[in-house]
């Protein structure tokens, strides 16, 4: 079965292959670009096709090459990222692109690749197939499908990955394994299914022995998911005409190096202190959820009422209404959603009369 997967695959990967922006046609005369193929497989990690096509497009229009990428203030390039999640990614990219930049251009041998900050085994593979057509595994989770049920493996994942990659090192091919890879990734994507494969319009069904067996739906087989904590924090709304108060996360740890608002120091481990950067008048304006890979967050949100004091915590100063293009992570850009529709709706329904006070609410100091 193994000599003749690659043959029927590629042959339907001709016809069908997805047009993709950052993808060379197959039977192009045209090299494919090692920055373009390198950028779209770091953004395609965790992150969907119709998630990362407007950005990566936008990406390519900001900074066209390597080297422009090299040469960007790492905020703009994290700020650029916000909304893709899984912050070390841009973290990664930056110092990658300005470690090529310097070297004169990308490895074309796996093994090099595999030492550039941020490219794993899957990574490096992809490149180095794709960009520079070496013979390389590449094994991402649809490939990862599409393996387990052509050759039945049974045991859970993760434990099934090293059976299913010397599988798929079974079936690629010595020429055109870039082909090989991305028929791979179209046909889990848009054929070999997670739920409800659609077998009849599989190029390699009659190779499948899930199917021949009556199993495709059922493999490959995923370990029970332990439930995710549970972590609960404070974000503080600081404003001054007009502008709000952003801070910049540490580097390491959740959303490293992105701005944010100021908060509590909560984290993957523990709650937020509970406690505001300054003492003072604050109103509660309710909370936002969100959900990381490894716990999930209901943060609580709020504003700060009156007159600052001059310890303020370090940051920036931005205008409210061009805080859309600031570039904050969806966990923040939720929270300025939030105290931003609070606070004006608060404005509007509460203007200064005779008898009225001027802020129109009661205000609410936190009490964790």
């Amino acid at each position: 079965m193994e000599n003749r997967v690659a043959p029927v695959l590629l042959d339907w990967y001709d016809r069908h292959a997805r047009a993709l922006p950052w993808r060379t046609p197959p039977g192009s005369a045209k090299a494919p670009d090692p920055y373009r193929v390198w950028l779209s497989e770091v953004m395609l990690q965790q992150t969907t096709v119709a998630a990362v096509t407007p950005r990566y497009e936008r990406f390519l229009q900001r900074w066209p090459d390597v080297e422009a990428l090299a040469a960007a203030p790492a905020e703009e390039v994290m700020a650029e990222w916000a909304g893709l999640g899984y912050y070390s990614r841009a973290r990664n990219l930056i110092a990658c692109a300005r470690e090529v930049a310097a070297r004169g251009g990308f490895p074309a041998q796996e093994a090099g690749l595999r030492a550039l900050p941020g490219l794993g085994d899957y990574t490096a593979a992809a490149v180095a197939a794709i960009a520079f057509g070496r013979r390389a595994v590449v094994v991402d989770a649809n490939v990862e499908r599409v393996v387990a049920r052509l050759f039945a493996i049974d045991d859970p994942l993760p434990s099934a990955r090293p059976a299913i990659r010397a599988a798929a090192g079974r079936i690629t091919p010595q020429q055109r394994a870039g082909d090989f890879a991305q028929a791979m990734m179209d046909l889990g994507a848009t054929i070999c299914l997670p739920r409800a494969p659609r077998c009849l319009l599989c190029p390699v069904s009659a190779l499948c022995r899930a199917r021949a067996e009556g199993r495709q739906a059922a493999l490959p087989v995923k370990a029970a998911r332990k439930a995710r904590p549970e972590r609960r924090g404070q974000a503080y709304w600081i404003e001054r005409a007009g502008r709000v108060l952003l801070v910049t996360r540490p580097a390491k740890g959740t959303l490293g190096g992105m701005r944010a608002l100021p908060d509590d120091g909560w984290s993957v481990r523990a709650d937020g202190a509970g406690q505001p950067p300054f003492a003072g008048a604050w109103q509660a304006l309710g909370t936002v959820r969100h959900g990381f890979t490894h716990f999930a967050l209901e943060l609580a949100v709020f504003a700060h009422r009156g007159p600052l004091p001059r310890d303020l915590p370090q940051g920036e100063w931005i205008a409210t209404a061009d805080l859309q293009a600031a570039g904050l992570p969806t966990l923040f850009a939720m929270a300025a959603e939030l105290a931003l529709g609070r606070l004006e709706d608060a404005s509007a329904e509460h203007q200064p009369h005779d008898g009225d006070d001027e802020h129109g609410q009661a205000e609410i100091a936190p009490a964790l």
